[in-house]
């Protein structure tokens, strides 16, 4: 028995070393079998026809509604002076300052369109003021991307950063000042952009425009607006930019403008951050070139305006599952339309806390005050002194 029982031994080992090597082949066999399966199927899955490759249609909006207070006597809530003896004028009112809607349309990995109407402008005459954006965009890449139709101009920071996103009460009064004279706001045009070096250190933005406005049938001369503007990250969190530009309005003689700006963000603890922004710009003031009708009047580089703001923003990221984070802040600004030749410079002040309900400002609760103040007040006009509060909530979907 004990013969019998280690001869069964003998026999069963090589049977099991047998069956091992062919359990090994068939494992490489598989193996070599589903790598050249998958290989296949990967070339098969390539793609020959990008018509509808991630195509997608998107759509979002800001709605921003507000209740501002006139703090002074004799003056409306647009900042004019008033006579109470011969008139009657409004001092608070609710109103709908901003309703957009955009629609974004992917048409594959190359193509987009875009356009953003703001709904608010039926409140009063809509007369090329309604339709805001509206372009279409080729990005061959990160280092080229072009738009044509109607957009804002890279030119400054207030162009770059987003237009549903209101820090405060509204955009800087050189912003609404340098787009009314076509150097920036919405306008029709081509514009190129995209990275100067990998992984965007370095940003380039250029194009050519009509500069009068936007929602115009055509140009009102033969001059267009050029613009160039380059952006660099110096360090983690801050942003240097400087803008330059050509252009003129309603037949003015050619005029420049150019600005710098910063921006920079500087962590304080996990849950402080300090948020800064300053930029300063100068350029021709075509209006106040075309308005003035003197049978001799000067040189259109004599009619300039020029500006500077800083903004500083304290941030407590509360993080809580209601309130996100709670900001603080101030921006102050010096500005003068015509500082050349009739200089009447202008202060503003706004302090203004945000109570942030949902990340990205998508549900954020402001109150601030705006303070005005002019070298020299005229009566009876909006060149004057005044203090408004204002109460808004502003809401992104």
């Amino acid at each position: 028995m004990k013969y019998k029982s280690i001869m069964m031994q003998t026999v069963s080992m090589p049977i099991l070393k047998s069956q091992g090597f062919i359990f090994i082949l068939f494992f490489l066999f598989s193996s070599v079998a589903f790598a050249q399966q998958k290989d296949q199927t990967r070339l098969s899955d390539t793609l020959k026809n990008y018509s509808a490759y991630k195509r997608k249609l998107t759509f979002a909006g800001v709605l921003q509604t507000r209740y501002v207070l006139a703090l002074d006597k004799n003056v409306d809530i647009n900042g004019k002076n008033f006579d109470p003896a011969t008139s009657k004028a409004i001092s608070n009112t609710f109103l709908v300052k901003r309703a957009r809607i955009m629609v974004k349309g992917d048409i594959n990995d190359h193509f987009s369109a875009n356009i953003l109407a703001n709904l608010a402008e039926f409140n009063s005459d809509p007369s090329n003021k309604v339709l805001e954006n509206a372009y279409i965009k080729y990005s061959m890449n990160q280092y080229f991307h072009i738009q044509a139709g109607q957009f804002r101009p890279f030119f400054g920071i207030e162009d770059v950063m987003a237009v549903d996103i209101i820090r405060t009460l509204d955009f800087s009064n050189q912003y609404y000042a340098f787009g009314k004279n076509g150097w920036q706001s919405f306008q029709t045009g081509l514009s190129i952009f995209g990275n100067v070096v990998p992984g965007g250190k370095i940003r380039y933005f250029a194009g050519a425009y009509n500069g009068n406005n936007k929602n115009q049938s055509s140009d009102d001369n033969n001059t267009k607006n050029l613009y160039a503007r380059l952006e660099t990250d110096l360090i983690k969190d801050f942003t240097l930019g400087v803008n330059a530009g050509t252009g003129s309005l309603g037949g003015s003689s050619i005029g420049q403008a150019y600005g710098a700006d910063a921006t920079a963000k500087i962590p304080l603890s996990s849950k402080f951050d300090l948020l800064l922004m300053a930029e300063y710009k100068k350029g021709a003031n075509f209006l106040a070139y075309n308005a003035d009708k003197q049978a001799i009047r000067p040189n259109l580089d004599e009619y300039q305006m020029q500006g500077f703001y800083f903004f500083p923003t304290f941030r407590y990221n509360h993080q809580s599952r209601r309130l996100r984070a709670v900001e603080f802040s101030c921006r102050y600004e010096y500005f003068d339309e015509n500082y050349k030749l009739a200089s009447n410079s202008r202060q503003t002040l706004i302090p203004n806390v945000s109570l942030i309900f949902a990340d990205d400002f998508y549900a954020a609760l402001q109150v601030g005050v705006a303070f005005d103040r002019f070298k020299n007040q005229v009566p009876l006009t909006t060149t004057y002194n005044r203090n408004l509060g204002y109460v808004q909530l502003q809401i992104r979907f």
